[in-house]
């Protein structure tokens, strides 16, 4: 939508309209304490041109942009066919409005119907919902999800979940009164009973590790409890999907299904489920139909309107979803078919275990954790992460995440992620870098 600033007849038409005489008038109701009393200290306006130079120069300062990406942690870097941009921008995919009109939102809520089915594809799930804000709140909407449906007051999460999804839940259910328990592994199927509404485990875990779930559905449903399943939807092009572990709930963050990095947003997160569970499910639903010509139509389905505004009555407060991005998920995984798919993820993993194995080569670096892993891997290096990360960022990589970000105890733990998008000869590189940086470091 262009923007049209108001004129001073504009704005004194308005004021009149309002009955007052002037701006001050206006927010008179405002306490003068909280008003400021001269003009905000704001620098002058540029001319086009200028501004574009200055847009640059800013833009020139983010040394991210340039290094080679080998982080990840949640975000990832990997390739983008130029139709998703181009095909997204159709005028049919774009609304000012949520599509609670189906007559003017074909468009929007077709590409939404598709992105849930290619979402209960990959989960095996019946049910998706039209997408959450990113898979932090989708994980945390499957906690209250749970809790209602089971009325208990406890949720068990495996201690392998990313720590910001895990931040997320808590702040989600502080006002609930339910209780949050951590426990790794077989700890936390343990500490299942009749006061869990659902046990929370993430495969491929935080650290990268595809995780063996065998027994842990029928352990959680034995007590009466949910399993939910956190999945990278592109991981699951090659793991087995959530349904198959007895998954009741999955959830998981679409960013590597086309969308950019972003400086961390808007991403995507979606959310599946058991048909038992789907009257509980938060934000959209889309179904298919047809109309009085049998001509196929959709419309959102199974909720009322009312159901999202009913503040602490409604199954969820997300009034809105992440439609742009579900379809430029929804494209991206079009383009590239069930067989793309396969490969991409196939790349990743395996020139991550290539980097992996070529990393341990190098003297004093050891292994956190044991493969198979997807994508990304941890390693403790003999030198301080953060130290490490910036010296590889001066031979042009992004070296990956420290974990000291989350664990103070962890001061040489490095998260390394292997998207597609890196070739044989920038694994080489990242190799000798890392090999003269713990050289030079270790000194």
């Amino acid at each position: 939508m262009p923007y049209l600033a108001t004129t001073a007849a504009d704005r004194v038409a308005m004021l009149a309209a309002v009955g007052a005489s002037d701006c001050d008038a206006l927010f008179a109701s405002i306490p003068a304490r909280l008003r400021t009393s001269q003009p905000l200290a704001l620098p002058q306006p540029l001319a086009e041109l200028d501004l574009h130079r200055h847009l640059l120069e800013l833009a020139r300062q983010n040394r991210g942009a340039e290094l080679l990406c080998f982080a990840g942690g949640g975000a990832y870097d990997h390739a983008i066919p130029a139709a998703v941009d181009a095909l997204v921008a159709r005028g049919e995919l774009l609304t000012a409005y949520t599509p609670y009109q189906p007559e003017i939102s074909q468009g929007s809520l077709a590409i939404t119907f598709e992105f849930q089915t290619l979402i209960a594809r990959l989960t095996g799930l019946p049910v998706a919902n039209a997408g959450m804000y990113d898979g932090a709140s989708a994980l945390a909407e499957a906690c209250l999800m749970a809790l209602r449906t089971s009325h208990r007051n406890r949720v068990v999460v495996e201690a392998s979940l990313h720590p910001d999804w895990l931040a997320v839940a808590r702040t989600y259910l502080a006002g609930s009164g339910a209780e949050i328990v951590v426990a790794p592994g077989d700890a936390a199927v343990a500490a299942l009973d009749e006061t869990v509404a659902c046990l929370v485990v993430q495969t491929p875990d935080f650290l990268g590790r595809a995780r063996d779930l065998t027994g842990w559905g029928a352990a959680a449903h034995a007590a009466g409890s949910l399993l939910l399943t956190a999945c990278d939807p592109l991981a699951l092009a090659l793991l087995k999907p959530p349904a198959d572990w007895g998954a009741d709930i999955a959830v998981g963050e679409c960013q590597p299904l086309g969308l950019p990095l972003a400086f961390g947003g808007p991403y995507l997160g979606y959310l599946a489920a058991t048909t038992e569970l789907v009257r509980q499910m938060p934000g959209r639903l889309v179904g298919r139909t047809v109309d009085c010509h049998r001509n196929p139509g959709y419309v959102l389905t199974l909720q009322a309107r009312e159901q999202h505004i009913r503040r602490a009555r409604a199954t969820s407060n997300i009034c809105s979803n992440q439609a742009l991005m579900a379809a430029r998920a929804t494209i991206h995984t079009a383009l590239l078919g069930p067989a793309g798919l396969a490969r991409v993820a196939a790349a990743c993993a395996e020139g991550g275990a290539r980097l992996r194995t070529a990393l341990l080569a190098i003297d004093g670096v050891e292994a956190v954790g044991e493969p198979p892993h997807f994508r990304e891997f941890a390693v403790r290096l003999p030198v301080a992460a953060e130290e490490f990360v910036a010296t590889l960022a001066k031979r042009g990589l992004l070296a990956g995440v420290p974990l000291a970000r989350w664990d103070a105890d962890r001061p040489n733990d490095l998260l390394v992620a292997v998207t597609e998008k890196r070739s044989e000869a920038e694994l080489a590189a990242y190799v000798a870098a890392a090999r003269a940086a713990c050289t030079e470091l270790g000194r």
